[in-house]
């Protein structure tokens, strides 16, 4: 039986009960709905479901309004993303012109025509859709498939502001395969691309939680990145990498590390400060990674941050 995929979610925002039934009976049938009738419930609702595929949003609600609920949106990374559509009484067109350059994607003013509103959700939810798509793919390691070096990128900027403000622990691995070159010399570069994307498939089963992130590095590096997690976790982490790739037993007739393809990985954790950046972070698993192949490659070596306070 093949699994129908979800709707796309919409969120109705809006202090009047009978706008919102009005609105969430013509959009029921297409899209999942959710409500909320304040700017603090949307937030603390998005912040504990998540982000919906697209945002209807009044305008003038008590306490909170909707153009301070699009900037708080638009100014985090979990959301900046998330289309919003103004619907609101505020007709004058500096109103539509200030909404527009808080980042929202169309703006409807009260009383609406049903058809028209459901058009617009319509068109930017596919749109939202494709844009999605070709994000998700560019994204992507061609040889792998698994996350490339650029969205490994976002990510650690990312989760490094999050950690900064949450004060969490950040861990970074770094992966390098023991004596690629060697490997691709004898097996030529079709037998590498083979090992890489196997290898690859190996590392992304060795994590767990959804935050977590493996990507592709460059050539035959590889990158994990684990929010909240102490040294203590990454080192376990680090370790079922390396025994995940040991039970690959791809023969390696050329390695002086052992007889199979195995990997060499560096980690270090920090908690990041107010002054630091994430290439810090970088910097010292990247010292780990060099001194496990010092030490003979096919190790772990790892650091987190009283050490490197020290």
């Amino acid at each position: 039986m093949i699994k129908k995929p979800n709707k796309p979610s919409v969120m109705i925002v809006d202090d009047t009960p009978a706008n919102i039934r009005v609105l969430a009976e013509s959009l029921r049938r297409d899209y999942r709905i959710r409500v909320a009738t304040s700017g603090r419930e949307a937030l603390d609702l998005i912040a504990h479901v998540g982000p919906p595929d697209l945002l209807l949003l009044d305008v003038m609600m008590p306490e909170m309004d909707g153009y301070e609920i699009c900037r708080r949106l638009k100014s985090a990374p979990e959301t900046r993303n998330v289309p919003v559509i103004f619907v609101t009484a505020r007709a004058e067109a500096a109103d539509e012109e200030y909404g527009l350059k808080l980042g929202a994607v169309d703006y409807i003013v009260k009383p609406f025509h049903l058809p028209i509103v459901t058009a617009r959700v319509r068109n930017h939810i596919e749109l939202k859709q494709k844009t999605d798509l070709l994000e998700s793919l560019a994204m992507l390691d061609g040889l792998t498939g698994i996350p490339n070096r650029r969205r490994f990128d976002q990510t650690l900027a990312d989760e490094w502001l999050r950690a900064r403000r949450d004060g969490e622990r950040l861990s970074l691995l770094i992966l390098d395969i023991d004596h690629f070159k060697e490997y691709n010399d004898h097996f030529g570069h079709a037998g590498g691309d083979r090992c890489l994307t196997k290898v690859a498939e190996a590392l992304a089963q060795g994590v767990n939680r959804a935050g977590d992130l493996v990507a592709r590095y460059g050539g035959e590096e590889f990158i994990a990145l684990l929010p909240d997690t102490d040294a203590d976790g990454a080192r376990e982490v680090a370790a079922r990498f390396r025994e995940t790739v040991e039970l690959l037993a791809l023969p390696h007739p050329l390695s002086r590390a052992a007889s199979h393809v195995t990997i060499s990985v560096g980690f270090a954790t920090l908690t990041p400060a107010s002054g630091g950046g994430a290439e810090t972070l970088l910097k010292l698993a990247d010292t780990m990674l060099y001194r496990a192949k010092e030490q003979g490659r096919n190790r772990i070596c790892g650091l987190d941050s009283a050490q490197a306070a020290e």
